[in-house]
């Protein structure tokens, strides 16, 4: 494969050296004016040089006639315009005159003055100068001293060595090259290429097809690109502007790839032609946006002027439908230099941003915005920000001001720019700024970009706390206190959203009240029966309605802090329940907790919501301890009930009794009230009090079978609350002050039989095996003995001689084999025996807790375990088997 492409490369050379030869000798000819003045050419020619015979031959004799058309057609043919009116200046690498050249090889031998006679300031033509060139003279003109000089011998002779003749003419040399080249040149077909234009077009055409294609199929392919470009100018002379645009397309491609700036100043025109002739617009478009971005010396004012005419002349007449277009040559961008603006949240603000414009003149904008990018977020995308007024961009630097709108908390850089003229949308990048803040230089494309906005959290604008954090009543209606307090912010007109969650009310037959937070105190006697009373001019109590769950804030409470008093109502259906030394388990204080989620919406424009969910404790007012003081001869029970007060409030107790479970009766009175006369009393806050009872054994059968048994006491106390709303828990609004209150609290005791007094004895039977290990089979066992005979057990208790039990295990460590719930037979008569077997497997090794057999049917006071079962039991790890080896 390298050999095949070092090959082409080199029949791609002597295709490129053959061609360079032929064009010299179309412009021995006259047919130079009629190629392309490309780079390419220029270049190759350049480094070919003018025959350089010892006497430059003459014009035949008989040559006058061609000498005329040689003439004409050298005054007829004229360089072909560039598009824009771009006019040109030679290439560096042109070649030298003819003209000049051939004069002087006639002169080598002559006499006289000659380096004088043939200096490059006089004009020595009276034809147009090669290649369109100015004449030798600046000014054109033939100087009288030249012109009026005398020469010696005839100007078509061969002349003696010593004879000096006058200056050829363009046309004379064109001929004079001709005949040499016919007594020269053999090959009938190489003549026939040299007899007219269109047989010398088709050899330049053959030759450099063949360049370009043997150069694309070896490692010199821009070689070929070039050779396309020159195709495709030869195609753009006869009319196929299709190929033309795709040959220039591929070698502006790669000039700018390469950074070839003044060899894509001489094609891109010739692009831009083509496309504007094949009416294609976004491609003549971006071709002048190009044009528009090359270096500022390539072109004239007036040309690159004429660029942006026609930008603007597409916009705004013959573009159907709007045509995207990358300015980022053009149009740059930037922050202004020093720190970037900072607002907060919700504040709008002016951003200014330079621009600087690389159009030749003012240009107008129909529209022009910015996109911000958020650096801390990207799923936030871009924010757009658009210009009040319709900018006009001048050239070099331009300082525009953008209307910024409420933006998100975060720091921003800038995006995009987007600007449309007519039916022209532009979009340029951002890059910093590379040279002085000051400066008119365009924006470097090293620099990293920087902020240039920084939006803070906002800051508070209200507060919302809870007015007391101690306890409340449970089950009773009690107020909440709400502080609202607003920073620097007014809420007049604020509408607050109340959401209670489950377990929580609002108690809607009462109204909401409101008073200034330093004036906060609880006074029914004051507030009753008036929506707004005045104890003083400073404080106010009114009297609020809730209506779908929104409150409406009054005008007097929109800039001070105001206290608001939520009447609710907690519920909890559940009993209280006492702990014993036996017992010593209380209650989580999460299961007093209620949410109210709470929502604010102020501002102007209701545009401002703070949101706040706020945490409230309930509870009961007491939490009640047993504990047997002592146990007397006779047979009674000192049973002494330990009251605790739960709440930052004076408890006031008016009466106490207890009622009593089965097998248990009250000595004295019987009616369930201590033998203490010191009712009523009260109970301080966070303080504690005893009730003492005299109890003893009884018969724990009813007489009517068919009354429930109860499983648990329960003590019931009646008591009245003495406090301050502003600090927690206090009298409920539907209980009147003064008087005595009726509230009542309720609470279960779970009182304990001696060991023989159950009417079932459950014991754990030691294990069959030695040991456990995990994935062995192995029987767990309970025996379970009657204590009583069945006749004299209650029938609500057990109405039959079939016992319900039940195995509860951790499944991640056991896994049941047997039934886990069932019936065991248990005959009726004391002493009774049954046995119940389940059978186990361990899943885990290690100490774990072993299943557990449970009684559903029966009380827990009523079942004597003896032990129910171990608490923990080792699980040793399963035998090493053969089949868990994986061979090696």
């Amino acid at each position: 494969m390298d050999v095949g492409k070092e090959f082409f490369r080199i029949q791609g050379d002597l295709y490129s050296l053959s061609r360079v030869k032929f064009m010299r000798l179309a412009y021995l000819i006259g047919y130079g004016l009629e190629m392309e003045r490309s780079p390419a050419n220029s270049a190759s020619l350049s480094m070919l040089p003018w025959p350089k015979p010892a006497v430059w031959p003459l014009v035949p004799p008989d040559a006058s006639t061609y000498v005329l058309e040689k003439e004409k057609m050298i005054l007829q043919s004229s360089p072909r315009a560039k598009h824009f009116n771009i006019e040109r200046k030679p290439l560096p690498l042109e070649p030298s005159f003819l003209l000049r050249e051939a004069n002087r090889r006639r002169a080598s031998l002559s006499v006289g003055n000659s380096s004088e006679l043939f200096d490059g300031r006089w004009n020595l033509t009276d034809g147009p100068a090669l290649e369109g060139h100015s004449q030798f003279s600046p000014t054109g003109k033939v100087h009288v001293s030249l012109m009026s000089r005398t020469y010696s011998g005839p100007a078509n002779s061969e002349g003696s060595p010593l004879s000096f003749d006058r200056p050829m003419r363009l046309s004379e040399i064109h001929v004079a090259a001709e005949h040499a080249l016919k007594r020269t040149i053999s090959d009938p077909d190489f003549l026939k290429s040299l007899s007219s234009l269109p047989d010398f077009e088709k050899k330049y055409m053959e030759l450099t097809k063949g360049a370009a294609d043997n150069y694309h199929q070896s490692w010199w392919k821009r070689h070929g690109v070039v050779f396309d470009g020159e195709i495709g100018a030869i195609c753009f002379k006869h009319g196929n502007y299709d190929f033309a645009a795709k040959s220039y397309e591929k070698v502006c491609a790669l000039y700018a790839g390469e950074g070839w700036q003044d060899l894509l100043a001489e094609v891109l025109p010739n692009l831009a032609e083509c496309q504007k002739i094949l009416n294609d617009q976004a491609g003549y478009l971006s071709s002048c946006v190009r044009l528009l971005s090359l270096d500022s010396s390539l072109f004239s004012i007036k040309e690159r002027k004429a660029f942006q005419e026609e930008v603007v002349r597409l916009a705004h007449g013959e573009m159907k439908h709007p045509v995207p277009l990358d300015v980022s040559s053009l149009l740059t961008f930037s922050g202004n230099p020093g720190s970037p603006l900072e607002v907060c949240d919700g504040d709008p603000g002016s951003l200014s941003v330079t621009v600087w414009s690389g159009f030749p003149d003012d240009i107008e904008l129909e529209s022009l915005s910015l996109t911000l990018m958020a650096t801390f977020s990207t799923d936030e995308g871009v924010k757009d920000i658009k210009s009040s007024v319709t900018p006009v961009l001048k050239p070099g630097r331009n300082l525009i001001m953008l209307e910024l709108p409420p933006q998100r908390p975060g720091s921003y850089v800038l995006g995009v720019l987007t600007g449309q003229i007519g039916q022209l949308r532009l979009r340029s990048h951002s890059f910093s700024k590379g040279g002085s803040p000051d400066s008119d230089d365009f924006m470097s494309y090293e620099k990293p970009t920087r902020p240039v906005l920084k939006v803070h959290k906002p800051r508070a604008l209200v507060d919302i706390a809870a007015a007391s954090s101690s306890a409340l009543l449970i089950n009773e209606v009690q107020w909440v206190g709400l502080i609202v307090s607003p920073i620097n912010y007014s809420l007049k007109g604020a509408i607050l959203h109340i959401d209670t969650g489950p377990g929580l009310m609002i108690e809607e037959s009462l109204k909401i009240e409101m008073e200034p937070y330093k004036k906060a105190t609880y006074d029914m006697v004051n507030c009753s029966g008036l929506n707004v009373v005045k104890h003083d001019e400073s404080e106010i109590c009114e009297r609020l309605l809730l209506e779908n769950g929104q409150l409406s804030f009054p005008d007097w409470a929109g800039d001070v802090a105001t206290t608001l008093w939520l009447p609710v109502r907690a519920i909890d259906k559940i009993l209280a329940r006492g702990t014993s030394a036996v017992n010593p388990s209380r209650h989580s204080v999460v299961d007093g907790m209620r949410m109210i989620a709470l929502k604010l919406q102020f501002g102007i424009f209701h545009n401002q919501i703070f949101e706040r969910t706020i945490a409230v404790h309930f509870t009961e007012p007491f939490h009640v301890s047993t504990h047997v003081v002592d146990k007397c001869n006779d047979g009674t029970l000192l049973l002494q009930v330990l009251i605790y007060s739960q709440v930052k409030a004076s408890l006031k107790l008016y009466d106490a009794w207890l009622d009593l479970q089965p097998g248990f009766v009250h000595v004295g009175k019987g009616d369930g009230r201590p033998t203490s006369s010191f009712f009523p009393f009260v109970v301080s806050p966070s303080s504690r009090a005893a009730i003492v009872f005299v109890i003893c054994l009884g018969n724990i059968f009813s007489s009517d079978e068919t009354e429930d048994v109860k499983e648990d006491s329960i003590l019931n106390i009646e008591y009245g609350i003495f406090g301050d709303r502003t600090i927690g828990a206090h009298i409920p609004m539907n209980i009147k002050p003064g008087g005595k209150a009726g509230l009542f609290f309720k609470s279960t005791l779970a009182l304990q039989r001696p060991v023989l007094d159950p009417f079932l004895a459950v014991g754990f039977l030691t294990f069959t095996s030695d040991c456990l290990r995990v994935g062995q089979l192995f029987d767990m066992k309970w025996r379970i003995e009657r204590l009583k005979d069945l006749k004299e057990i209650p029938s609500s208790l057990s109405k039959d001689d079939e016992v319900l039990y039940e195995i509860e295990a951790n499944p991640d460590n056991w896994m049941i084999a047997g039934r886990k719930r069932g019936h065991v037979f248990l005959a009726a008569a004391q002493g009774s025996r049954a046995v119940i077997t389940v059978s186990c497997l361990p899943l885990v090794s290690g100490y774990v807790h072993p299943p557990q057999l449970g009684l559903p049917s029966v009380g827990e006071s009523n079942i004597s375990c003896n032990p129910a079962g171990p608490h923990l039991v080792c699980v040793l790890p399963p035998i090493l088997s053969s089949s868990f080896c994986v061979p090696a």
